[in-house]
């Protein structure tokens, strides 16, 4: 028998189960019908099943020989709130909500995972099956961790992967050191004086503050970082005004900035104040900063020369590729070694 006949024996069913998952989305610490079809295909394949933990999230624990080695392997079950167009026999039936960023995927391959390994036992050890809720930025994994997972639960690695849509078929990235990078949030709300389109001189004009603060945070990254240190500063959202014939007395600037340094959390926190400060003053406004930062996921010590002696060994070949994926999202990766959180408010002055 070849050693894919069992993983193409599974792959019909996996592919149903992500179908079913992708048909019937559900929001961050929403997911309980994802959860309770996960505890109960869990439970179908003889695992130690635990649910509630982090709120929505589920653990399997899957036992094999008198090893005492774990590892975690780990998938999120949220979707985003995103309306789906896609013209496809098993596309979201919840308006507003879709799986855009491929959890369901993830979540009916590690329950593959969980099935091929129940069925074979062919470890020595035991297996931590973490399926987390509320991956997409509201912080499911850190509130897992609080609950307990890791001592509940105690592995020596976790392990995880994410699809990446051009990647080539049936190839894997990997890379030594962090994966996924950090990502700070950021939210600058400029503030003013409303008035009337045609007398502008009578107010501040908060969307004129805007608009050179989207301009002038870009040299956050071009002037301020040394250009060996990949930085990601992306303006995301900007709201304001309500009428076409009135100029709006507040207006609010959202973006994300990502990095694989943690230490550029606080500089680039830093240099968005001085930028929407130097703008505020310039514009006769106020500027208020709320910044929301999360640590970097990384790999351990000796990862590196684990993954060395690997390539030495020629694991993976010949399908296995360094990984150059550009930058993602925070609290993702093949290691997680440390996860937090850290909000950051500031009150810029205004300045005539």
């Amino acid at each position: 028998m070849s050693h894919n006949d069992p993983v193409a024996a599974v792959t019909p069913e996996v592919v149903a189960w992500r179908h079913r998952i992708h048909a019937n989305p559900e929001l961050g610490f929403q997911e309980t019908a994802t959860a309770a079809f996960v505890a109960d295909r869990l439970r179908s394949f003889g695992l130690d099943v635990h649910e509630g933990i982090g709120g929505t999230g589920v653990v399997g624990v899957l036992r094999a020989g008198s090893g005492g080695r774990a590892i975690g392997l780990r998938a999120e079950l949220d979707a985003l709130p995103i309306r789906e167009a896609a013209d496809i026999p098993y596309a979201s039936t919840r308006d507003g909500v879709m799986h855009a960023c491929g959890h369901d995927g993830h979540t009916a391959i590690l329950l593959g995972a969980a099935k091929l390994l129940a069925g074979s036992g062919g470890f020595d050890g035991t297996v931590v099956f973490i399926f987390q809720p509320a991956e997409e930025v509201v912080g499911g994994g850190r509130r897992m961790i609080e609950d307990g997972l890791l001592t509940r639960f105690p592995v020596d690695a976790v392990f995880a992967l994410h699809n990446w849509p051009g990647f080539p078929e049936g190839h894997v990235g990997v890379r030594a050191g962090p994966q996924m990078a950090a990502v700070d949030d950021f939210e600058v709300t400029f503030r003013g004086s409303g008035c009337h389109a045609a007398m502008p001189h009578l107010g501040d004009d908060p969307i004129l503050a805007a608009a050179g603060f989207v301009t002038a945070i870009q040299r956050v990254v071009s002037r301020s970082i040394d250009p060996l240190a990949p930085v990601v500063l992306s303006i995301t959202q900007i709201h304001g005004g309500r009428f076409n014939n009135f100029v709006p007395g507040e207006v609010t600037v959202e973006g994300t900035c990502r990095f694989y340094d943690s230490g550029l959390s606080d500089h680039c926190a830093v240099e968005i104040e001085r930028v929407a400060a130097g703008t505020a003053a310039a514009h006769g406004v106020t500027a208020e900063l709320d910044l929301q930062a999360r640590l970097s996921t990384g790999g351990q010590p000796g990862d590196r020369r684990r993954d060395r002696r690997r390539r030495r060994r020629g694991h993976g070949r010949p399908r296995a590729r360094p990984h150059g994926l550009p930058a993602e999202h925070g609290m993702r990766g093949l290691r997680v070694h440390a996860a937090g959180r850290r909000r950051r408010r500031l009150r810029l002055d205004r300045r005539r």
